[in-house]
């Protein structure tokens, strides 16, 4: 009788601890209170651009990026951008989007990144699915390595043509951003004001393409790394400064060990914080 008392109480023991639920997200809002993924569909639906920051080896982001394009579509016209091709690829891209040119034309003619086949790709096949533009809305890498190197001086010797492929110049920036701040301070000093310049050129450039491509309507869903819009900074502060009354909505993204208790060092982040596990499968 005792060893099946045991028997069963360990059966029911093993049953509690492995139903313990095993989220792969929390989802917050900007004060660290849970928010449900309908109401962040809500919420960005109000929105002209919604700014989905992310980890680029992050399986989740992709994921829910995907799902909440899909699901904004619903209620939406659409149109989707990414910080991930870059402006002097737009043609290639859109003969892929029409049909003049197959998947592995594209992987020959543009520079994907080595991710696209498994993160991005199914975004951009929603969109020639969907008939959506989807934009190129980076620098090429070339002029943002230009700026490294020389500052923003260095792009005034690009030939007009050139020129069309980033935001006009002169480039705005504000060197007291928090975010340009300690991007110099976590360099110890190496990369030299140059460092958060080149980082300033590509939010000035994806938010230039952003504000040039939104039309009355629709939403304009991008995909950037959360860096690039993290405390409303970046392309949000670029974004703003090209027109105050745009509203935005903006994601981003943490790893934590326990996903739900909010860290509230991560407070004001973003409007929305996908809070994963920090032991969660990375892409590459």
């Amino acid at each position: 009788m005792r060893k099946q008392l045991v028997f069963f109480l360990v059966i029911i023991f093993s049953g509690v601890v492995f139903a313990q639920n095993k989220p792969a997200y929390k989802l917050y809002n900007a004060k660290g209170k849970k928010v449900s993924y309908k109401k962040m569909i809500k919420k960005m639906s109000k929105a002209d651009v919604v700014l989905f920051g992310e980890y680029h080896n992050n399986p989740i982001i992709h994921w829910l990026q995907y799902e909440a394009t899909k699901d904004l579509s619903v209620e939406n016209k659409l149109i989707l951008g990414a910080e991930m091709f870059e402006a002097d690829n737009q043609n290639e891209l859109n003969n892929y989007l029409s049909g003049a040119i197959d998947a592995k034309a594209l992987d020959t003619v543009a520079r994907l990144w080595n991710n696209y086949k498994t993160d991005y790709k199914p975004l951009v096949d929603f969109a020639k699915d969907n008939k959506l533009k989807f934009i190129a809305t980076n620098i090429p890498r070339r002029y943002a390595s230009l700026v490294f190197r020389g500052g923003f001086e260095a792009l005034e010797e690009l030939t007009d043509d050139e020129k069309t492929w980033i935001a006009p110049l002169p480039i705005a920036y504000d060197k007291t951003l928090p975010g340009y701040v300690k991007m110099k301070e976590m360099m110890g000093g190496h990369g030299s004001d140059n460092l958060p310049k080149a980082q300033a050129v590509k939010d000035a450039t994806m938010g230039y393409f952003i504000l040039e491509n939104l039309q009355d309507k629709k939403l304009f869903v991008h995909y950037n790394g959360s860096y690039h819009s993290d405390n409303y900074e970046g392309i949000y502060w670029y974004l703003k400064k090209g027109n105050p009354n745009l509203q935005i909505s903006t994601v981003s993204v943490i790893e934590q060990e326990n996903i739900k208790k909010f860290d509230t060092e991560n407070k004001l982040k973003a409007d929305f914080i996908i809070v994963v596990p920090s032991t969660m499968t990375k892409t590459y």
